[in-house]
């Protein structure tokens, strides 16, 4: 399985076409309300802007210091991973086991050598790649995976990342353009005035929840 492929809300879904009888009203100067609470845009949303060609902010390297830290992430309604594994790359992966869907991380931050899912024990490295199933070859010669099972098809779900200035960015789609011109020479101007290549030092973090979608 190509784990580089364009996904929506499952590996073989069908891209979403908007609703015929949500049309916007004539006037330009107010906004409808089930621009806000219709599921059916929400979804449009999260395919069309999340998972389209776009790039997500998903971290800080500052948050990622040494080999092995990680920290959860989201990008849109999706949560991931975001992993600095021991060559000093890094990884964001989908945070969610490939065997049944399960959230193999649940502690916001740490630091791991492999991700191990608690339901059924599928073992992956920091870059998402499977590397361990538990009686894989079946117990006692009985059980197992089938003959035709194949651990490299059954890797994480893998988001394509750059950086830039120590900031992360990731994304689903494998034909977004470079950084730079997604951002836009005006964007791009405020940005490094901020994240100008000093390395920043993390001193503490503030995370709440509202109750209310990603427009609010």
């Amino acid at each position: 399985m190509d784990q580089t492929q364009d996904f929506w809300s499952g590996r073989n879904a069908q891209p979403i076409e908007p609703p015929e009888e949500l049309k916007w009203p004539g006037s330009l100067t107010r906004i409808p309300d089930w621009i806000y609470t219709d599921p059916r845009i929400y979804e449009l949303e999260q395919q069309r802007i999340f998972q389209g060609r776009t790039w997500n902010y998903v971290a800080l390297e500052c948050q990622l210091p040494k080999p092995g830290d990680y920290i959860r992430s989201h990008v849109g309604a999706i949560p991931v991973v975001v992993a600095r594994d021991a060559a000093g790359e890094i990884h964001v992966v989908e945070n969610r086991c490939a065997h049944r869907g399960a959230e193999f991380c649940k502690t916001y931050s740490g630091n791991a050598k492999e991700f191990i899912c608690p339901y059924h024990q599928w073992t992956y490295d920091l870059s998402g790649r499977l590397v361990g199933v538990p009686f894989r070859r079946g117990l006692r010669k009985e059980g197992g995976m089938p003959a035709s099972f194949r651990m490299e098809e059954f890797s994480l779900r893998r988001l394509h990342v750059t950086r830039r200035g120590g900031v992360v960015f990731a994304s689903f789609r494998s034909d977004v353009e470079p950084l730079e011109d997604y951002l836009g020479p005006e964007i791009l101007t405020d940005f490094d005035a901020t994240f100008d290549g000093r390395e920043f030092r993390l001193f503490g973090q503030y995370r709440n929840t509202l109750p209310g979608n990603w427009k609010l």
